[in-house]
């Protein structure tokens, strides 16, 4: 079992090269097939008419989006054509409003997407909402990679955050390439529900699926002594050396964890290794 079709939504040439990178290391170390997708973003807002526009500023806009495109595809073209993978990158243009759909329609037939942190400095709106379009409309596991870092090929010791929910689940089915293939996967709990389906066992039940699949597993019950979740999982990552955390993603509403928070925006945030996810 291996990741075979690898893809990476470009929308801004300053910030790729960490997933370049990362592509790159990966079809090395599955013999896979990489796919960069370069997209200019074009702004306007279809229906809605700016006070002082007119179809010259309109096309204006797009214009720039095209020269975008052409410009990503460029460093993308260069970047893979000297890495001897085999690959493919093609351009096109897309209104923030509609990205989506271009980004779900590459998504679905592609085993792993990778994409650069969506937060941060010098990140557009775009770069979340390809995010959530490969995991949600898409429905294709996605790997946020760090800006710093070694790219990540056979990671030795991974964490799996487990809380018993459908998108935990969905994104350990997902990453078994990985743990497999791993020294060491830690199954971490925090918290456990004291009247859960678990409660007497926490994660045993997931640590026997994974050993059926010869993974080698430890569990790690923690309790939750910062305010955030995500910031337990990154104080565990850094104590136990993980290379890469895999994650369900959005377990709340994306609007709940747009306005208040919630683990998934946390992690991408601040997480200083590859995290993998699913929903």
């Amino acid at each position: 079992m291996a990741y075979k079709s690898l893809l990476t939504v470009l929308t801004d040439p300053k910030i790729a090269d960490a997933a370049l990178r990362q592509v790159i290391a990966l079809a090395e170390a599955q013999d896979a097939h990489a796919d960069a997708l370069c997209l200019g973003v074009d702004r306007t807002q279809t229906g809605y008419y700016y006070a002082g526009a007119n179809a010259m500023i309109l096309q204006e806009t797009l214009t720039r989006a095209n020269a975008e495109a052409a410009e990503i595809l460029a460093h993308a073209n260069d970047v893979l054509g000297k890495s001897g993978i085999r690959f493919s990158a093609e351009d096109g243009v897309a209104q923030i409003a509609d990205l989506g759909r271009h980004v779900a329609h590459h998504a679905r037939f592609t085993d792993l997407v990778i994409m650069p942190r969506p937060y941060g400095e010098d990140r557009g709106a775009e770069v979340e909402a390809v995010v959530e379009s490969a995991l949600f409309e898409g429905r294709a596991p996605v790997l946020v990679v760090p800006d710093r870092g070694e790219p990540l090929k056979h990671p030795k010791t991974i964490l799996v955050a487990w809380n018993e929910s459908v998108e935990a689940m969905a994104a350990i089915r997902r990453a078994l390439p990985f743990l497999k293939a791993a020294d060491l996967v830690r199954i971490v709990v925090i918290d456990p529900p004291a009247h859960g389906p678990e409660r007497s066992d926490p994660g045993g039940m997931l640590s026997q699926l994974l050993a059926r699949h010869g993974v080698n597993c430890e569990i790690d019950v923690l309790s939750k002594t910062m305010n955030r979740v995500s910031d337990v999982l990154n104080r565990h990552a850094t104590d136990t050396e993980a290379d890469l955390m895999v994650m369900g993603a959005y377990g709340h509403s994306r609007f709940r964890e747009a306005i208040l928070g919630g683990a998934t925006r946390n992690m991408l945030e601040k997480s200083a290794i590859p995290v993998l996810m699913a929903h």
